[in-house]
């Protein structure tokens, strides 16, 4: 129960995220939904005006139940206010609405009950003069009604609320907020009720109604036993909240439901002798994760990481690359050279040091499903501040190559756009071993792995590696150069990474005489030559060394005869005062040779895309000084 813990203790230190207008930590006892019709009422519980709710105003945090916070199923609990019209509208029948399918037989039953609840919490020492006003409109049964007669719902010839609008002029603003697989009966209403002498009328955003609905909701809890992160004896919850990873997210991390499944039975009588949790505690840090997981969190499919300290200090996420973590993920602060990153990631590592202290906590969760309704921590750390910073500097900095893909494509320029030096980041590693189309089980899979490479130091999967190193070796299976560009660089970070025992540089290393390193400088001499030459000519077509980059991977002896035969016309094309360096530069290349290492035709490893990036960013560095 250590993250619950963690959880709770840190919705405990964040109270000033209560109640923000941008994105705001959600109180106890309330959710989020879409909102798409608005009903502006008076104090005395009279309908004013009505609105479409646009798109992107419609988020409205609504007070809910533990039964409504993740309902599903034919017959779904209603929300204590706001709601869709069958719950809502007294005379929802009337004008054609469908009720839910649990609802059929009975179709008042679920306004009645939804206005039994606003009964109950009106007549409490809870109550609140705006749920009074909106008790005493709901109770006319006029909903609907007056949403037609106000022109915001719309009716066919006989009087039934459209399902679908079929007519070849444009359609009424309702079915443009409306999701396309629904109708208009099942728009969602949300209330604002203008009083003088409040000057706050939406109801989601009045935050005396917020505090009237959790003191009064927090008053009917009756099952008491101990809670297993507090220890205490408190009111503990039966049903825990969902939609922790978005808004349509049905996945829980902790449920019972032994009547479609061996859930608990045949180990316990009753759901709480499994495990019990305080009421106020699983709704404190379920809040208090979906806010992370929405504002400082990883996503991608059904996977989400998110890292956060107890005291609230935005820390590092161990997905993201080094500019994300070095500046901002729009913004990056970028560094050139591999000593100006060393540089400022040992400041920004102290920075963040320094406003965490020396022992904060630090969680790291990763959360997944294999179903719609059952989520899995499948990752999950504590460390001290020191400790997380620690590996996280060793991470960016061991895993660092050159890299410019995260500027733009390279435009099939010899030169790169906004260079830059850093780690990539766990979702750009996956689809340089995999692909861009890789499947999402397995991207999530992957960056589940590389999770524990980042946070606890452990060695890269070798089959990860050797992926990178293989796919980036397949050059001509790309169809955009900078495509193939960014999965170079990213295989010459992990081989870098997997070896640093070997003490690769960034720079190229003309003293390391290793049979695969000079081969890879070979490469980039044979491309850059005769790139060079169709450029002069204006040709625009794949060197020989980029046909046959996956041949020379495999057999560097008898491919490079073939490379070398096949420069002589682009000499001829350039003439001897152009090429001469470049010519000089393979033969001081393959004088450091050992002979047997030559003429050696067994596969390279990944060392020779580090010479070969290398060699041709010492090209590329030379063309820019010029």
């Amino acid at each position: 129960m250590s993250w619950l813990s963690g959880l709770y203790e840190t919705y405990e230190s964040n109270q000033a995220l209560l109640y923000r207008k941008d994105g705001p930590l959600l109180p106890i006892c309330h959710t989020t939904q879409q909102a798409h019709i608005e009903i502006v009422l008076n104090g005395k519980g009279e309908f004013v005006r009505a609105y479409v709710v646009p798109r992107d105003e419609n988020t409205t945090v609504i007070p809910c139940t533990e039964q409504s916070a993740s309902r599903s199923g034919i017959k779904p609990a209603n929300h204590p206010l706001c709601d869709k019209l069958q719950y809502v509208a007294g005379d929802f029948s009337e004008f054609g609405g469908v009720v839910t399918k649990g609802f059929r037989k009975d179709p008042k039953e679920p306004y009645m009950t939804y206005l039994r609840g606003l009964m109950d919490w009106a007549e409490s020492p809870y109550g609140h003069p705006k749920i009074d006003a909106i008790l005493k409109y709901v109770e006319k049964g006029s909903v609907v009604r007056d949403l037609v007669n106000y022109g915001i719902l719309h009716t066919d010839t006989q009087g039934r609320l459209l399902g679908k609008w079929t007519s070849e002029e444009e359609p009424p603003e309702i079915f443009s907020v409306i999701p396309s697989s629904q109708a208009q009966y099942d728009a969602f209403v949300r209330w604002s009720v203008e009083i003088p002498n409040m000057p706050e009328s939406s109801v989601w955003q009045d935050e005396t109604l917020f505090q009237s609905w959790t003191d009064f909701y927090t008053s009917l809890q009756s099952d008491r036993d101990i809670c297993y992160v507090t220890g205490e004896e408190v009111a503990i919850a039966l049903s825990h909240p969902a939609k922790i990873r978005n808004e349509g997210d049905k996945a829980k991390l902790i449920s019972a439901n032994d009547n479609s499944g061996y859930t608990f039975r045949g180990m316990f009588d009753e759901a709480t002798q499994a495990v019990s949790v305080g009421f106020e505690v699983t709704q404190k840090a379920h809040n208090m994760l979906r806010w992370l997981v929405q504002h400082q969190g990883f996503r991608s499919g059904d996977l989400a990481v998110v890292a956060w300290a107890s005291g609230g200090a935005t820390i590092p996420n161990p997905v993201y690359d080094s500019p994300a973590f070095m500046g901002s993920p729009d913004e990056p602060e970028i560094s050139y050279t591999a000593e100006e990153f060393a540089l400022k990631l040992k400041n920004k590592i102290l920075g963040v040091q320094q406003e965490l202290g020396e022992f904060s906590d630090i969680f790291v969760i990763g959360l997944d499903s294999a179903t719609p309704g059952r989520m899995s921590i499948s990752f999950y750390r504590e460390l001290w501040s020191s400790a997380f910073l620690r590996r996280i500097e060793d991470w960016h900095y061991t895993c660092s190559w050159q890299h410019s893909y995260r500027s733009g494509v390279w435009k099939g320029k010899r030169g790169i756009q906004k260079e830059y030096v850093g780690a990539p980041s766990l979702y750009d590693i996956t689809e340089a071993a995999y692909g861009a189309r890789v499947d999402s089980k397995l991207r999530t899979r992957t960056i589940e792995r590389l999770l524990p490479c980042v946070i606890d130091g452990q060695p890269l999967p070798t089959d990860i590696v050797n992926a990178a190193v293989r796919r980036a070796c397949n050059r001509s299976t790309f169809a955009e150069t900078w495509e193939w560009k960014k999965a170079l660089t990213i295989a010459c970070a992990l081989y870098k990474k997997a070896n640093i025992k070997e003490g690769y540089t960034l720079a190229l290393d003309k003293k390391r005489t290793s049979r695969d390193y000079l081969y890879g400088r070979l490469l980039a001499f044979a491309d850059n030559l005769e790139s060079w030459a169709l450029m002069e000519s204006g040709e625009q077509r794949p060197t020989n060394a980029a046909r046959m980059m996956n041949r020379f991977a495999e057999r560097p002896f008898s491919t490079w005869k073939t490379l070398e035969l096949a420069l002589t016309p682009y000499k001829v094309r350039l003439g001897p005062k152009k090429s001469y360096r470049l010519e000089k530069g393979i033969s001081e290349v393959m004088d450091l040779f050992e002979p047997e290492d030559f003429t050696n035709d067994r596969p390279l490893s990944g060392e020779f895309l580090l010479g070969y990036h290398c060699q041709m960013m010492a090209f590329w560095n030379k063309t820019d000084e010029k």
